[in-house]
């Protein structure tokens, strides 16, 4: 057990501090300070120590300078249980200090600032936080360091029960929480001067800062525990992680991994879109002059895959798309915002779970520089944002028929929604609208096969996007028997003359893109 008898208190989040503080001070523990924080808690009525008084020296260089000291970190370190580091700084009379209770300057909150300097970016890297956090931390079997005031209220009555003793499993968990701390902030700064200085994708040494946003009620199964982790290095500002629920049962596993595939296809689009998502694979997606009839739309592309759905939608949702949505079974829907009435009507599906981006969900300049990661065991792969722009000038017809413009319009949509969909993957399209998708198949013609059956009789006289070139011309006629009447793929294939010679036997347009659209 240490006993608290002194503490040094300096935050930039002042929540909760001042109850905090009244605490401590009934606890009989005296109270040193700096500048703003000092001021609110003399104002609060609370007896403050200045640190100025206690070094000896006031705060220098507009107060980049206040408690990088002897007498400060000396009373921080000394092992309590050594002699000769006790005898040391009583010696130099300096006090032993029993508790730290430190936040840092807000450097995410910083720079998440749309255009903000890069001077006022580097006035908020605090340094000496983190000093005294590391110092406290490392000397944690004789110093409470205190970095979250949501730890406020259990650190008082744990202390109101001992006596103003604070036990070691305590103090071991908090050194753990503040190491985290300063680890996540030093990753936060490095990546955002990556950017600005450097510009490296792919540096040679990468620190990720994770912090827990929830716990999760399971994993993908019930047998698997899980968490959802925000990671702070990454400043991606439309992301679920940053969404607000708005109401709904708890977030799972899988809901979150839906809603990111769901709102990663609607975004790349400019038209009212709607995505419907089973298992991280689009049921179906449409664009329309109204957000309502896309939804509509795509959730009639697979109305049997599409129960239990997970719902993208890149407009703000007003009734008439809210009362779309409530006549089906939805298990979640992601949206920019919604009318006040559309959640009224969306309100009466209590377990629906409804996230609001609260920013637009459209492709952005900070897109460009998005990495993605996938974690394999031992190690993480990262590799840059898989969008790339398929325009009409770069697409090359090479059968004897060659598309027309509205079967061209239909490549475009297509291979927008393509790249969402696991490989193998197929997809027939008409107009701005999926109408059968192949997904994850192990073979290039299964997939063929599992579009055209999805589709139906819809399949005549649809476009075919295949997210890789055709090994064989299995594919193609396959998709042939079905009624496709044009394809686009990527081409490069040793084989693509005998593809080539298929099409032009079952009488279809081909071109090729040049561009693999692989998802693992």
């Amino acid at each position: 057990m240490v006993k608290i008898r002194r503490a040094l208190v300096s935050v930039s989040d002042k929540s909760g501090l001042v109850d905090f503080a009244k605490g401590l001070t009934e606890l009989e523990v005296e109270i040193l300070s700096t500048g703003g924080t000092a001021k609110l808690l003399r104002d609060s009525g609370i007896d403050v120590q200045n640190v100025s008084d206690v070094t000896g020296f006031p705060e220098i260089l507009d107060g980049r300078v206040k408690t990088l000291h002897p007498k400060i970190h000396g009373g921080l370190l000394a092992r309590r249980d050594l002699d000769d580091h006790m005898g040391a700084i009583e010696k130099l009379g300096i006090e032993p200090i029993d508790m730290v209770v430190v936040n840092l300057y807000p450097f995410e909150k910083t720079i998440s600032k749309a255009d903000v300097p890069i001077e006022e970016a580097i006035e908020n890297i605090d340094i000496g936080g983190p000093s005294m956090v590391r110092s406290a931390a490392k000397n944690h079997q004789s110093v409470a360091v205190v970095v979250d005031p949501t730890d406020y209220e259990d650190i008082l009555q744990e202390m109101k029960d001992s006596g103003g003793e604070l036990p070691e499993p305590i103090l071991k968990k908090l050194a753990v929480k503040a190491f985290a701390q300063t680890a996540g902030y030093d990753s936060t700064i490095s990546s955002y001067l990556r950017e600005k200085f450097t510009g490296e994708t792919f540096p040679q040494s990468l620190s990720l800062g994770l912090t827990k946003l929830q716990d999760l009620r399971y994993g993908e199964n019930p047998h698997q525990k899980a968490a959802f982790y925000k990671l702070v290095s990454e400043r991606e500002r439309l992301s679920i992680a940053n969404a607000t629920q708005l109401q709904g049962k708890e977030l799972s596993y899988c809901n979150i991994l839906d809603l990111d595939a769901a709102m990663a296809i609607v975004v790349d689009f400019q038209k009212p879109t709607a995505s419907v998502i089973k298992h991280t694979n689009p049921s179906g997606v449409a664009s329309a002059a109204t957000l309502s009839e896309a939804f509509k739309t795509a959730y009639d592309a697979d109305p049997l895959s599409a129960f239990g759905c997970v719902v993208g939608l890149n407009r703000k949702v007003g009734i008439a798309t809210a009362k779309e949505i409530a006549s089906h079974f939805v298990e979640a829907v992601i949206a920019p915002d919604y009318e006040d009435e559309s959640l009224e009507v969306l309100g009466e599906k209590k377990n629906l779970r409804l996230l609001k981006t609260g920013t637009p969900i459209q492709r952005s300049s900070e897109d460009a520089g998005r990495r993605v990661f996938s974690y394999v065991r031992g190690g993480l792969l990262i590799q840059t944002d898989p969008y790339v722009e398929i325009s009409r000038s770069q697409l090359k017809a090479v059968t004897d028929r060659k598309p027309t413009e509205i079967e061209v319009d239909a490549m475009l949509f297509g291979v927008k929604v393509c790249r969402h969909i696991k490989s193998n993957s197929i997809l027939l399209v008409k107009g701005e609208r999926t109408v059968g998708v192949g997904a994850g198949q192990m073979s290039r013609v299964d997939a063929s096969t599992v579009a055209g059956m999805k589709a139906g009789e819809d399949a005549s006289g649809s476009v075919l996007i295949s997210d890789a070139f055709f090994p064989f011309r299995d594919g193609v006629d396959a998709a042939a028997k079905f009624g496709v009447a044009a394809i686009i793929q990527p081409g490069g294939s040793v084989r693509d003359e005998e593809v080539i010679q298929a099409a032009n036997e079952n009488g279809m347009a081909m071109v090729f893109s040049g561009v693999r659209l692989f998802k693992h």
